[in-house]
């Protein structure tokens, strides 16, 4: 199991899963659904086990890129950690579970589970077709929010759709920052990703550009439903670290990259979500 958590990095779940509780609490908040306990289990292992799924297959479709690259090669499938079969029946098994929890949950989201699972498994390959791969990830995270909004109301709606393109937003630009660490590798291969096609520079604005907009769909719900001051705090703290991560990252100096990509937006995400929380509490 130690391998396995090693192998879908397990601690990376930290991105979206603060954001997937967002969106399990706001369809409490705006609506007359009671909250349970089955459904908020259900929710939780619909993001890891769709999570899972989607860095095991990433994994095992990029094993052979990885043991090209310098940076990747210790990774685990070319390491020898865990063969390419593993990785695959690790995948499968995943996407069942998540098929699984959702048929649990209700109607629609075990109707839509197959085009979430295609969105979070598709993103392995658009490296090899398009340098707009960082959306394509940040939609599979974006899908967090809005997927645990459907779990409690079986139905849509516009706030957490906002969220969902915050997270998107938000995901494909610290996605690009952390490229930039692979641009000449990718470029020698042939690999699409923004910095190798524009250039590091252009692609740090871009990113820039991509976390004004995480920022501005983070505030838009405030038009459409009652907050208080925590959440506009948690507002600040969130776009304080994503100026922050712009601050600590350039072209010229990649050394704290995995500290803007990891630490930073990984803290951002928690301390949002906690004072989206405390929020709640301080409206009821």
């Amino acid at each position: 199991m130690k391998k396995y958590m090693s192998l879908v990095l397990f601690a990376h779940s930290i991105f979206a899963l603060p954001f997937a509780i967002i969106g399990f609490f706001l369809a409490l908040q705006t609506t007359d659904h009671a909250f349970d306990w089955k459904k908020l289990a259900l929710m939780l292992l619909c993001m890891v086990t769709a999570r899972n799924a989607a860095m095991a297959f990433n994994r095992f479709l990029d094993r052979d890129i990885d043991a090209k690259n310098p940076r990747t090669a210790m990774r685990d499938i070319p390491a020898g950690k865990i063969s390419a079969r593993h990785a695959l029946t690790f995948t499968i098994v995943n996407c069942l579970l998540f098929m699984g929890a959702t048929f649990f949950i209700n109607s629609l989201c075990f109707y839509l589970s197959p085009v979430a699972l295609f969105v979070v498994l598709f993103y392995s390959y658009t490296k090899r077709i398009t340098p707009l791969c960082h959306l394509v990830l940040g939609v599979g995270l974006g899908l967090a929010p809005i997927g645990a909004y459907l779990v409690v109301t079986n139905q849509f709606h516009s706030i957490p759709i906002f969220f969902g393109l915050a997270v998107m937003c938000w995901s494909g630009g610290f996605d690009i920052i952390y490229a930039l660490q692979d641009e000449e590798f990718d470029r020698q291969q042939g690999l699409n990703s923004i910095p190798a096609y524009f250039g590091g520079a252009k692609a740090l604005r871009i990113s820039e550009c991509l976390h004004l907009l995480s920022f501005i769909f983070v505030f838009l719900p405030v038009l459409y439903m009652e907050v208080s001051w925590f959440y506009y705090a948690g507002l600040l703290f969130y776009g304080l670290l994503l100026i922050y991560q712009h601050y600590i990252v350039s072209p010229t100096d990649l050394t704290r990259v995995n500290r803007a990509f990891m630490t930073t937006n990984g803290v951002a995400s928690v301390i949002f979500a906690g004072f989206y929380l405390l929020d709640i509490i301080f409206l009821v």
